[in-house]
């Protein structure tokens, strides 16, 4: 697989450091980012990548991040806005308890920082790149106690999709199941790195049309690399 230039927010844990490992691991070169520096170093550090700090919910944070990319890669061929948030334990924050506070936050950092992150990526990317928004089954099905963690996944979606239908570049939406993360608080599911190949399989192999404005889900990625179903 030759190499390839990628971006992605949200990198210090989780699948954001899981997925920029699959990355370097497949020839990709490399631009990190997370709200605290340190802790995306400690990624960056072991994959020969470079750190930067990010605060999505900042335009101009981004901007700068974006800046970096462009100056270290050139074109960026692959951009993961991976940054997220959920306050409160997972499943167990109802809409109709959620306080303003926390609704504000979540749609600051999940939606906005997405839409601020393609918004300042489009003058950078190749002509052929690919923009990876993560996702999960809340986005589109109303589950019991996802409160506005679930509001906020469902307006990144549709951001990704705006984009698709404006930009020449594909835009999609990966959702990779559920997966053990400390952004879900779970301790079931898969983990991180098993689902981190899914992402390059996606950035790098999946037809575009497969992609292209469209939810990637893990059984699409089984059946495409493995023949199974699930």
């Amino acid at each position: 697989m030759s190499e390839f230039t990628a971006v992605l927010t949200g990198a210090s844990r989780g699948i954001g450091a899981a997925v920029a490992e699959a990355f370097a691991g497949a020839g990709g070169q490399l631009i990190l980012g997370a709200r605290e520096k340190s802790a995306v170093e400690d990624v960056a550090d072991g994959l020969d990548a470079e750190a930067v700090a990010v605060d999505v919910r900042d335009e101009d944070s981004v901007s700068n991040l974006l800046a970096v990319a462009a100056d270290r890669l050139g074109e960026i061929d692959v951009l993961v806005p991976s940054a997220g948030v959920y306050h409160g334990p997972s499943g167990a924050t109802p809409l109709p308890a959620e306080s303003y506070e926390r609704y504000d936050d979540h749609m600051a950092t999940n939606a906005r920082g997405v839409f601020a992150t393609i918004r300042e990526a489009v003058p950078h990317l190749a002509a052929d790149a690919r923009v990876l928004v993560p996702s999960g089954k809340p986005a589109r099905v109303a589950t019991p106690g996802t409160g506005s963690y679930a509001v906020s996944k469902a307006a990144a979606e549709a951001i990704a999709r705006g984009f698709a239908a404006d930009l020449d570049q594909v835009v999609g939406i990966v959702d990779p199941g559920q997966v053990q993360t400390e952004l879900t608080g779970k301790d079931f599911g898969r983990l991180p790195a098993d689902v981190a190949p899914m992402y390059v399989w996606a950035a790098r192999e999946a037809p575009a049309e497969t992609i292209d404005g469209q939810v990637v889900g893990i059984k699409a990625w089984l059946r495409a690399t493995r023949g199974e179903k699930e």
